[in-house]
């Protein structure tokens, strides 16, 4: 396939960026997305130009490292994959693919493609943890957790913070994440000692980081490349509003 390339260049968070064009050639339809953008790389090597800049590690759909806006929608074109697991069969010969990076405030650019995610570490900081002594390995073991709450903790647990919720949500939420966060560990008897402290503590920091507010549109469940339910956000606010009623 031959395709167009429309990327957003940005040199670093404090220049003014703009949409550059690029011609690839002979990209095969097994590629991945992140191999096409290797091409690109080598190619623009090659003619002594700046290669673009953009995230990516395992190239397993585990990290999230690979947070891309292709064609206008987080991760591109395909359902419940990270960028990395997007192939090029998605697209046809004679495309012209724009790729953007995650555009929010709480997600700042530092150079093309690459936004500083560190906001999301700061969250899980101010509580997405457990802190008490809850025994060891065997003890934990040994209590009595049904079915349906392990899954539904084990599929909150699933999220790995790539950012798409926030990027697809047009008030830049972050509650997605956060409520999955909770609610992984809402759910365990392990974490329900610190619920109330965890949830008011994960919300304000959230606020704090300038994230906006979740409006129920789900645009963030679709896009969610984990496929996390957004019944996950509705389990925070319950965990956040007894908290505050309890103050």
């Amino acid at each position: 396939m031959d395709l167009k390339l429309k990327i957003w260049r940005q040199k670093d968070a404090n220049s003014k960026g703009g949409f550059e064009n690029y011609d690839v050639k002979n990209i095969t339809k097994d590629s991945s997305f992140l191999e096409m953008l290797d091409v690109l790389n080598e190619q623009l090597l090659n003619e002594g130009v700046e290669p673009v800049a953009f995230d990516h590690d395992c190239r397993e759909g585990i990290c999230g490292m690979c947070s891309l806006f292709v064609d206008g929608r987080a991760h591109g074109p395909d359902t419940e994959i990270t960028t990395c697991q997007l192939h090029m069969r998605k697209f046809n010969d004679g495309d012209t693919i724009t790729i953007e990076p995650w555009r929010s405030g709480g997600f700042p650019i530092i150079k093309d493609l690459m936004v500083d995610r560190s906001a999301y570490d700061k969250i899980l900081q101010a509580g997405g943890y457990v802190s008490i002594n809850t025994g060891g390995v065997p003890d934990g073991n040994a209590i009595p957790i049904s079915k349906i709450d392990s899954d539904e903790a084990m599929d909150a647990a699933a999220c790995v913070g790539c950012g798409a919720c926030v990027a697809t949500c047009k008030n830049s939420s972050a509650m997605l994440f956060v409520s999955s966060k909770v609610s992984q560990l809402a759910l365990l008897p392990q974490g329900k000692v610190e619920g109330q402290r965890r949830a008011k503590a994960m919300v304000a920091k959230m606020d704090e980081l300038g994230f906006g507010n979740c409006t129920n549109t789900g645009a963030c469940e679709i896009e969610c490349p984990k496929g996390i339910s957004i019944s996950h956000i509705a389990r925070m606010n319950r965990e956040f509003l007894f908290a505050t009623c309890k103050e």
